[in-house]
């Protein structure tokens, strides 16, 4: 196992849900995305995002896209316009969630 960040093994967008956060995460290989699945739970984006996000965390699977899809709750403190945050459409929190370190097995990291 290698630790790296999730960056090696996937890619992420992110954007506003009224005063919560959408952050898709883009396995680059089917291999990252069965990893993915066991690895990167809702529980650990919202231990990693517990800074910016005050709320729960829910997570959606896309398996045809290999895509895990992360709704962060309360992660924009009101929103848009309401909002007093830097980043008011948490267009950077898919940007922060690629910054997570995860050990990954070395065989995965050679992999497309």
């Amino acid at each position: 196992m290698t630790k790296v960040p999730l960056s090696r093994i996937a890619c992420a967008r992110s954007g506003d849900k009224g005063e919560g956060s959408n952050v898709g995460v883009l396995a680059r290989s089917d291999a990252a995305y069965a990893f993915l699945v066991e690895h990167l739970t809702a529980e650990r984006v919202r231990q990693h995002m517990s800074a910016i996000n005050v709320g729960a965390v829910k997570r959606y699977e896309a398996p045809n896209l290999r895509l895990l899809n992360f709704l962060l709750e309360d992660s924009l403190g009101g929103g848009g316009s309401a909002s007093l945050k830097t980043d008011a459409q948490g267009k950077t929190h898919g940007l922060a969630v690629l910054r997570m370190e995860l050990d990954v097995p070395e065989a995965l990291l050679t992999k497309g």
